[in-house]
């Protein structure tokens, strides 16, 4: 077979499969987002703290944990990386809340290598608070967060609604147990003393993270280490009817957001803290609200084997939320590009699936972005309040391409939709994920933002997307958002020419994201700084014809670029050099032909990395179609380039160009 029928072959294998996958009634496709054992843990200290276990779902769990145990003994937090402390933290106390008893072979590497690792002192933040509500840390070693934050008016520079969607999300439920403090008794011996490196009575918490000072007296670290010595006085002797008030305040917050279905947020952490502050402000377990959101979170259970001691086992594990509408947006596109017609039934019904997830509410953003009509996207089945940019760009760019049987319908949601992501543009150029100037570098500094995830800054993948989307819907480099998006980018490029990725892993998603947009939007690629990322992915390629890139370069940069070859991030950096006219180039065909080999028979294709990003350096995702649907696009686009001389998404851009159709006032 020559290599044009096998790439022909290729793809319709991959579009059969994928058309197999379809939710047959709504239209929309998803797979199992998969994040690290934390989030099990977690599950299973919830259900201890809330006294209602299932001893069966919870076996399946410690099953998952020990699969997951690495051979020294800790667990990590992305596949292929070392131990990580606080995970490994976490699922040991999880296994000895389960009954585990601590003179097991596992239990007792666990131990030894957590406490190689510097013992439950160097844990994070949120490992810290976990333990607290069951006694196991002491609440003065915790990072205080005063309810009363809730009554700073909302521009105030130190307000709730100056940090992120998710952290709003996790710590206002939080700041309610904060002011209880709560704690879950349990017996002696199922606690985690031995993972003190000293006598947990001897530990003075001002010499371990997060309270440790910088060397330099005056920083803004040691100032908020100061000023949490301040709060935590405030809290000994609190004024009760501000106290009240603030906590009223934030109890309405969270029950108005609890509205509607999908949890707190939609995302895990979120939701669990949501649970207990009910509990907190006297929810009783039977309570509808309570029972509501914990069967929002049983949603998120995942049932699977896995082998332990030579057996296969049933084994449960959570996923953080779900992810239709990016997974539907994306695998529309790369279909499109696959060649599939324009009104093929399976595109018509995702499409009006997407259409149908179009936020019709006023959400936080509108903080930051005022005077703005909602019709934005969000990630999960159901998330009103929280529409995010990434989605957005990338439903657009997939509706547009598209012949909807209500065109007057699909118009309308289109300009709604770009008006919503060109309203949430920075200031700097760039877009953040869920609001606008999310950018108070200050935050940082706060002992609670140890994970340094408070904020949602401007990144360059998403003023990428951005450019795609706006090139898509037929507008040029004359549009008034361009040429402050190409300066962002243009600033934020490394020394070696490549871009970082925040929502993918890591510097090749970033370069495939930027790359992208220039070319669509019509950049010069023969300019010199295209041609650094060009030289600099050629650079990265492995032995075997493929790319990858550990998470391990989020925290060393010398690692950018580089990891065992993944079907995803190989994918990316072949849509990133043909983006950049680099098609014919032996470096572009080893990669096709690494795309080629590692197919499997059903059309499918098998990865295991983490390629996705919750948090740099701190929590990674396995998105499971990533694998899937980047491969089938970046082939499509080969095989169009060599045979038509263009993608199949020139073709559709020019279309919508010529005819104006999605060319709005802004």
């Amino acid at each position: 077979m020559s290599q044009p029928d096998t790439i022909d072959d290729a793809i319709r294998r991959s579009q059969t499969w994928f058309l197999s996958k379809q939710h047959p009634a709504e239209g929309y496709w998803v797979a199992q987002l998969e994040a690290d054992t934390t989030l099990t843990s977690e599950y299973v200290m919830l259900r201890r703290f809330l006294d209602c276990v299932d001893t069966a779902h919870q076996e399946q769990a410690v099953r998952y944990l020990r699969s997951m145990q690495l051979p020294d003994g800790g667990w990590p937090i992305y596949y292929g990386g070392p131990a990580e402390i606080s995970a490994s933290v976490k699922a040991y106390f999880a296994l000895k809340l389960s009954g585990i008893s601590p003179s097991e072979p596992f239990m007792l590497r666990a131990r030894d290598r957590i406490l190689a690792m510097g013992g439950v002192v160097q844990a994070n933040v949120f490992t810290k608070i976990a333990l607290a509500l069951f006694d196991q840390y002491d609440w003065e070693g915790v990072p205080h967060m005063p309810v009363e934050l809730m009554l700073l008016p909302k521009r105030f520079y130190f307000s709730i609604y100056a940090i992120s969607y998710w952290s709003r999300a996790v710590l206002i439920p939080l700041l309610i147990v904060f002011a209880h403090q709560p704690v879950c008794r349990i017996p002696r011996e199922q606690g985690i003393d031995e993972l003190y490196a000293v006598p947990r009575a001897q530990v003075r918490f001002w010499k371990y993270p997060p309270f440790n000072k910088d060397q330099d007296w005056f920083t803004p670290h040691n100032l908020f280490v100061m000023l949490d010595v301040v709060l935590k006085l405030y809290d000994r002797m609190p004024l009760m009817w501000l106290r009240e008030k603030a906590l009223h305040k934030a109890a309405t917050w969270m029950l108005e957001h609890l509205k509607g279905s999908g949890g707190l947020g939609a995302i895990y952490p979120a939701m669990a803290n949501s649970v207990m502050a009910l509990r907190c402000l006297g929810y009783e377990m039977d309570d509808p609200l309570v029972q509501k959101a914990l069967r929002e979170i049983e949603d998120l259970e995942v049932y699977e084997t896995a082998t332990i001691d030579g057996e296969r086992v049933p084994t449960l594990h959570l996923q953080p939320c779900f992810s239709p509408i990016w997974d539907t947006a994306l695998l529309t596109n790369a279909l499109i590009e696959a060649g599939m017609p324009q009104d093929h039934p399976a595109l018509i019904k995702a499409g009006a699936y997407l259409m149908s997830r179009q936020t019709k509410t006023v959400g936080d953003w509108t903080i930051s972005s005022s005077h703005t009509e909602p019709g934005g996207w969000y990630f999960q089945f159901e998330n009103e309040l929280y529409p995010d940019v990434d989605d957005s760009a990338v439903v657009l760019m997939a509706l547009s391409k598209l012949k909807m049987p209500q065109p007057a319908e699909q118009r309308e949601s289109i300009r709604r939709g770009m008006q919503w992501v060109l309203a949430m543009q920075s200031s700097d150029g760039g877009w953040g994920a869920y609001d606008k100037d999310n950018n108070r570098v200050v935050f940082n500094y706060i002992p609670f933002a140890d994970h340094k995830a408070l904020l949602d800054p401007s990144t360059a993948d998403l003023a990428g997307r951005c450019l795609e989307m706006l090139a898509a819907l037929g507008y040029d480099r004359t549009h008034p958002a361009v040429q402050p998006a190409l300066a962002f980018l243009k600033k934020e490029q490394e020394a070696d020419g490549s871009w970082f990725g925040r929502w993918g892993v890591n510097y090749i998603y970033g370069t495939w994201s930027v790359l992208a947009g220039l070319r669509a939007i019509g950049e010069d690629v023969s300019a010199p700084y295209i041609r650094r990322a060009v030289n600099w992915l050629e650079s990265k390629q492995n032995p075997d014809g493929g790319w990858g890139e550990s998470c391990l370069s989020y925290a060393e940069e010398a690692h950018s670029g580089k990891g065992e070859s993944t079907p995803s991030q190989t994918a990316w950096a072949l849509m990133a050099l043909m983006s950049a006219d680099v098609t014919d180039s032996f470096s572009v065909a080893r990669g096709v032909q690494y795309l080629l080999r590692h197919q499997l028979k059903d059309g499918s294709w098998e990865e295991v990395a983490h390629t996705g990003t919750g948090f740099p350096r701190v929590f990674y995702l396995r998105y499971h179609w990533y694998c899937q649907y980047f491969p089938l696009w970046a082939l499509a686009m080969y095989r169009n380039l060599r045979s038509r001389g263009h993608m199949r998404a020139d073709e559709v851009r020019q279309q919508v160009e010529s005819t104006g159709v999605y060319r709005f006032e802004r």
